[in-house]
């Protein structure tokens, strides 16, 4: 499969340089050459499928035979191990979890999809030492954590935001040890999304080290984010009414996966970008106008971002025409209080609990849903409520039972490494 930079088309690449290199030399974002659409029979068998069998169809095309089929589905049994219902809050409104994974967050599928390839090309080509970069928001650090633990010839360094995590995503990313760093940003999510990104055009490091990133700016990371919505499809091919999907959106990798598969064939008819206050994506389809902006700290800390990676992608997707986006594409973006309040009245008319993501995602579905009754609405629930424990506690009034694996977690001591600025970043990776 051919992919080329989007910030130059002349410039092409293979999935598996795309994967090791991860962005391309120019720093734009790869983008596949080619976007196959599934044919009628595969939507029509879609209910009798098994996940493995649905994954591997949506994916080989965008892989060709860098992987060998055994391999590939091997790859993806091994991510897909866990579950992903839908689960009706009412009539009109179906809830997709997706927190079902060994860190409790929709980012595992990527991770663990994306470990698997990057392993398999490190021992095919016998590459020696790979070093994963990558900044997170909340959430990416603890699943890649978790995804490349004891992974051969692959060390991890994750980075992120001081004070701006919840105690148990930064335990997660904090208290493995083995081939994962955490380091600790004094600053927000975009310093340490910069950080990296200049890390990878530093010409001294890739002198020293083979570098890569494991954010969604990845193909490996961004492109297994469609299999939720073929899985969510499955259960709602019954339905009558037209679907939208509503998905709380940051750096915009998982709802571009989306429009992707859409772009695929499969049926979803509108999606909805929920955003808390850092609405760069709002605000650009009213005005037509991106302009990106300090992010804000919030209760929904994985969407504070204040200038998505992945908006690019969706604006090839629609080969930038605007207004071919905007009617496909809606967004709305609420603040801190009106989040708290549609956690608390969603548990207390239905005893559903929701996190603070999966929250935003509720409100922009009802927002989108009151202008138009004829759909039928999804909403992703990204992050188990316990992630963010303190915050649902105090809004909801319950406490609500911990996982297992995060009591254990909680025990564990942190191991974090302080860096300010990028001449921080660059001395620990040089050593």
């Amino acid at each position: 499969m051919e992919y080329f930079s989007l910030n130059n088309k002349a410039h092409t690449s293979t999935f598996e340089n795309a994967v090791l290199k991860g962005l391309a030399p120019d720093k734009g974002l790869y983008f596949p050459k080619d976007i196959k659409k599934l044919p009628d029979s595969f939507f029509e068998e879609i209910k009798s499928r098994s996940k493995t069998e649905i994954a591997f169809e949506v994916i080989k095309n965008f892989i060709g035979n860098e992987i060998p089929e055994a391999e590939l589905k091997k790859i993806i049994e091994t991510t897909l191990d866990f579950d992903f219902p839908l689960v009706k809050l009412n009539k009109n409104i179906s809830i997709l979890e997706l927190f079902h994974g060994p860190t409790l967050a929709f980012k595992d599928v990527g991770a663990k999809f994306m470990a698997g390839s990057l392993g398999y090309f490190i021992k095919k080509g016998n590459l020696g030492k790979v070093t994963v970069l990558v900044a997170t928001s909340g959430d990416t650090g603890g699943a890649v954590a978790n995804g490349f633990l004891g992974v051969e010839g692959i060390d991890v360094v994750i980075l992120y935001p001081k004070g701006k995590v919840s105690e148990i995503q930064e335990k997660q990313l904090t208290t493995l040890g083995q081939n994962i760093t955490a380091l600790e940003v004094v600053g927000t999510f975009d310093d340490c999304q910069d950080m990296v990104k200049q890390a990878f055009l530093d010409k001294d490091i890739h002198q020293k080290m083979q570098l890569t990133s494991a954010n969604s700016i990845n193909v490996a990371r961004w492109l297994p984010q469609m299999f939720y919505y073929f899985f969510a499809y499955q259960q709602l091919v019954e339905e009558k009414k037209k679907l939208v999907f509503s998905v709380p959106s940051g750096n915009f990798g998982n709802i571009c996966a989306g429009l992707l598969a859409k772009k695929m064939g499969l049926p979803i008819s509108h999606f909805v970008a929920s955003s808390n206050v850092n609405d760069v994506v709002g605000r650009y389809l009213k005005t037509e106008k991106y302009e990106p902006k300090p992010s804000v700290q919030t209760i929904s800390n994985a969407m504070d971002v204040g200038n998505p990676s992945n908006f690019i992608r969706i604006q090839e997707l629609f080969q930038n025409q605007f207004g071919d986006l905007k009617e496909h594409l809606s967004s709305y973006s609420f603040d801190d209080e009106a989040t708290k309040d549609a956690l608390k009245e969603v548990y207390e008319n239905t005893g559903y609990v929701m996190d603070p993501h999966g929250a935003v995602g509720f409100l922009g579905l009802g927002t989108f849903l009151k202008e138009n009754p004829e759909y039928h609405g999804t909403f992703l629930e990204t992050a188990h409520p316990v992630k963010f424990l303190e915050t649902v506690e105090n809004v909801i009034g319950t406490k609500l039972e911990i996982p297992g694996s995060i009591r254990s977690i909680l025990q564990k001591e942190k191991q974090s490494i302080d860096i300010g600025n990028y001449s921080d970043l660059k001395d620990f990776l040089m050593q």
